[in-house]
């Protein structure tokens, strides 16, 4: 099939080859030189870069072009001294073409090169440098290009960035970096396996990784590479071409979601944490288990689930005399833990199978859900404070069907606690959610099982102890008052989630919040008086109460559950705390990193209370402002309260679903520093020095 393919470039070649050996130009491409600096100094390296711009839909090839193909080709005519290097290839992109694969770049193609001025060069004098430019730009046919393009530089003392230094630092950028890998590869059916693993690639869950050797004879470019993803790395299964040999050793370029690694790889069994649970994993899953278990744990003492619980304390304090009505609830509740934890992490693993872009936290991502949520707060509280009640006979209700309630309400609690609750990851939680979201569907879940089983565990060890249960103070009038206390935990939860919601939409949304909590209200209390008066057949007074209570609840509905229009204008900007915030994104981090200026990120959400606690405690102090000042650096806050794929997907890249998530990046570090979830200002003033102290 390669012969094949090759015979038919070969024609295109030869239709084409008059219109070169005439000097007519390419129709489809045109070539350029261009310098990173407006001049060059005497005994420095210069950057340039031979510029082809290919039309829509055509492609120039990359080092290895694959099945099909010619790399360009640079030959150089310089100044006396003067010394080019190869070319620093960008990462390229697949090009499938029916049954083959190439490589290289769609549209634009910017190659730079590396040329070294002598030392004896003339501050004041000028270099011309020269070149031929030979490439092939294809679509459905072949066009051989050839231009021969020049370069005066001036020799300067200290140059200055050109207009076209973003271009080419973009390219280097993009060109594949020396990492701190361990590389190994071993035979395997059909082909072999590579697997990498190291810091670089530590807890990154990538949704596209692929391996482009260097050599082209290496693999089968046309076959899929399929990937094994460990908590350090991961592993490729490449497939070879029938009859090739034996590699003695493999090199290439690894992309992991756009970032490129510079592969060189030997024969050995593979790194630990680059497969899965394929290399001694089982060790490594049993740790994740007890980190998700341990931040499931962790997960009761943050803020945001103090009031879910509040409502189980009042329940297991009202049967601290029944043991086994205690028991019974607390696995209602873990059941309802459980399933929602399973539920959640379902709808994560379909959309990253599926390509979208979504993490920890989606559920309060939507306008919708946030204000569903604070009615059902509200609701709550009002039933704590004793307007109506839940699970409570009316008059011919019966026993049993008030029992029951009580177990569904324990498993709706359980529900409850982990929706608003685990959106805000615990210490431990991250790496081991990030750990689950690189495994298949079976290992994922079992992580997840953990989360949730560490989440319910203190409330069922409470409830399946006698002698702590024996401890409980009695059921008495005391409850009441107690039940009434807990009530005000809930209503500040249900002011938070419309802060909340405040922060995802306008004004006008807020409002039909506030019109929606009043209706509800309003229900509750004509079902409360409808509780109290008792259900008697044919009294008029309580059906006229409880079509009252529908009539409530489904207009209060249609306030609060409506389309929200998006807020007009976001949480980021202006100062916080003495320090100036600005909105994040991936090119803003790469532009302050091409300055060499420290960088710190912030991933946050409204709706994480971690978070705000920590911008309120962490950035509040004037050392923290000065540190920013002295260093120069730069807070960058990528706001999450609204769904956002460039978010999700930055999360991803460091191994993690939710936040929060702080960054820092040195000067010319080449990884970011991942901070603890709990900051102080001391952590924040030591991490913004030693970002400025790197390289």
């Amino acid at each position: 099939m390669k012969r094949l393919v090759l015979l038919c470039l070969a024609m295109s070649i030869a239709m084409f080859g008059v219109a070169r050996a005439q000097g007519e130009p390419n129709p489809h491409a045109s070539a350029r030189l261009i310098a990173r600096t407006n001049g060059a100094a005497p005994g420095s390296t210069v950057w340039l870069a031979a510029d082809i711009t290919a039309d829509k839909g055509w492609h120039t090839y990359w080092l290895n072009p694959g099945d099909a193909g010619e790399a360009t080709k640079l030959t150089w005519k310089l100044p006396a001294g003067w010394q080019a290097g190869p070319i620093r290839w960008p990462a390229p992109g697949r090009l499938p073409v029916g049954p083959i694969m190439n490589y290289g770049y769609e549209g634009r193609a910017v190659l730079p090169v590396p040329l070294t001025v002598p030392s004896g060069a003339r501050v004041g004098d000028t270099a011309s440098v020269a070149a031929s430019v030979d490439y092939l730009v294809c679509a459905d046919v072949c066009v051989p290009g050839h231009a021969d393009v020049a370069l005066t530089l001036p020799i300067v003392s200290t140059p200055a960035p050109s207009p076209q230094a973003a271009d080419v630092d973009r390219a280097l950028a993009s060109a594949p970096k020396a990492a701190a890998l361990s590389a190994t590869f071993r035979p395997a059916s059909g082909g072999m396996k590579l697997s990498i693993a190291g810091a670089a690639l530590s807890g990154v869950a990538p949704r596209d990784a692929y391996f482009y050797p260097y050599s082209e004879t290496l693999i089968d470019h046309a076959k899929p590479q399929t990937v094994e993803r460990g908590p350090r790395g991961l592993t490729l299964t490449l497939l070879t071409p029938k009859g090739a040999r034996s590699a003695s050793a493999v090199a290439g370029a690894l992309v992991v979601d756009g970032q490129a690694f510079d592969i060189a790889a030997s024969p050995g069994d593979p790194p630990p944490g680059s497969g899965g649970l394929s290399d001694g994993g089982v060790l490594n899953l049993l740790l994740v288990l007890g980190a998700a278990f341990l931040g499931g744990l962790i997960l009761n003492v943050m803020p945001c689930v103090f009031p879910i619980l509040s409502m189980k304390a009042a329940a297991l304090a009202g049967h601290a005399d029944e043991a086994a009505r205690a028991r019974a609830q607390a696995l209602a509740f873990v059941g309802g833990v459980l399933v929602s934890f399973l539920t959640l992490a379902t709808v994560v693993l379909a959309a990253r199978g599926a390509g979208s872009a979504i993490g920890w936290g989606f559920q309060l991502q939507s306008p919708i859900v946030v204000a569903g949520l604070s009615l059902v707060m509200l609701a709550a509280a009002l039933n704590l404070s004793g307007l109506f009640e839940i699970g409570a006979s009316a008059q011919g209700w019966g026993a049993r069907l008030a029992a029951r309630g009580g177990l569904i309400g324990s498993a709706a609690t359980g529900v409850l606690a982990v929706v608003v609750a685990a959106p805000c990851t615990a210490p431990f939680m991250g790496p081991a959610l990030g750990f689950a979201l690189t495994q298949p569907a079976p290992v994922a879940l079992t992580v997840f099982v953990a989360l949730g089983l560490g989440f319910a565990a203190p409330f069922a060890i409470l409830s399946f102890s006698p002698g702590l249960i024996r401890r409980l103070p009695r059921p008495g009038p005391w409850m009441d008052v107690f039940r009434k206390a807990l009530a005000f935990p809930m209503y500040g939860a249900a002011a938070w989630l419309a802060w909340v919601l405040s922060q995802q939409t306008d004004p006008a949304g807020l409002a039909r919040l506030f019109i929606a909590a009043v209706l509800i209200a309003l229900a509750a209390w004509l079902f409360g008086m409808g509780q109290r008066r008792g259900m008697v057949r044919g009294d008029r007074v309580y059906l006229a109460l409880m079509i009252g209570t529908l009539a409530l609840l489904g207009l209060g509905g249609v306030f609060a559950l409506a389309p929200y229009d998006a807020a007009a204008a976001g949480r980021v900007g202006g100062s916080v705390g003495g320090v100036t915030a600005q909105p994040w994104s991936a090119d803003r981090v790469a532009a302050l990193r091409a300055q060499h200026r420290p960088v710190f990120v912030n991933f946050t959400a409204a709706w994480c209370v971690t978070c705000q606690v920590n911008e309120r405690v962490a950035f509040s102090t004037p050392e923290v402002a000065q540190a920013f000042a002295r260093t120069g650096a730069v807070y960058l806050v990528a706001d999450w309260t609204n769904r956002d794929g460039a978010i999700a997907k930055a999360l991803a890249d460091q191994g993690r679903i939710g936040v929060p998530l702080y960054l820092v990046y040195g000067v010319d570090a080449p990884t970011p520093e991942a901070l603890p979830q709990f900051l102080t200002p001391t952590v924040v003033v030591e991490a913004i020095h030693r970002a400025a102290r790197v390289g």
